[in-house]
């Protein structure tokens, strides 16, 4: 199982797409109609194993998912997402739930727990919710990535400058641990700036902790 999380390569995002998972064959073919009468792309499956076997949706997608199926449950698949680091939102929904279960399902990360029957705007509200949070991690990583491309741009020395400007070194400090001029660390530090399109100090150190950067990387 692969996941992208992207969009097109035309730049339009694709439709959000709901995973369903249920061995509930009428339930699955009510959330299908349920889910697409308000515009969203529905795949649904049987079982874990089932589920497993295909390639993830591009997109916002979640997974609407019962928690005690035959072969794999809900929280197995859940744990094994979680153990391949896949960031899929999940929805549970169960007829067997109980509060040590949801705790659980929650704590792993889950959206929401329904216990069956549940309310079809609850459904709806949940869904909307995960899907939410499929965007932002996406936007999310797309943003680091669009960093980790900018830092890479950087010559080693733009990279060696940000590290100290990041941990608050001024450039008359940054010139005496390198041995450089002032005003090499300046225009040095200005092309850096520009290159990361960072428009303040705060930015660019906020732009040094999602890079995971150190004092200790200094000299790379």
């Amino acid at each position: 199982m692969t996941h992208d999380g992207g969009a097109k390569d035309g730049g339009e995002p694709e439709t959000p797409v709901v995973l369903v998972v249920d061995d509930d064959p009428l339930l699955r073919d009510a959330l299908r109609r349920l889910l697409g009468s308000v515009g969203l792309r529905v795949e649904t499956y049987p079982s874990a194993a089932a589920f497993l076997q295909v390639e993830m949706p591009t997109g916002p997608t979640c997974l609407v998912l019962d928690i005690r199926m035959p072969g794999q449950s809900g929280l197995e698949l859940q744990a094994e997402l979680v153990k391949e680091d896949i960031h899929l939102p999940i929805v549970f929904i169960t007829g067997h739930g109980d509060v040590a279960t949801a705790a659980k399902a929650l704590k792993a990360g889950a959206v929401d727990f329904l216990p069956k029957p549940f309310r079809e705007q609850d459904l709806l509200d949940a869904v909307t919710s995960a899907l939410d949070r499929a965007r932002q991690h996406r936007d999310a990583e797309r943003r680091l990535s669009d960093l980790r491309t900018s830092f890479e741009a950087l010559t080693p020395r733009e990279r060696q400058i940000m590290r100290y400007v990041a941990d608050g070194f001024m450039n008359k400090e940054i010139a005496v641990e390198l041995g450089l001029a002032q005003m090499t660390v300046k225009i040095h530090r200005g092309n850096m700036m520009r290159k990361m399109g960072a428009g303040s100090l705060v930015e660019l150190v906020r732009m040094a902790d999602d890079l995971g950067l150190s004092a200790a990387q200094r000299g790379t």
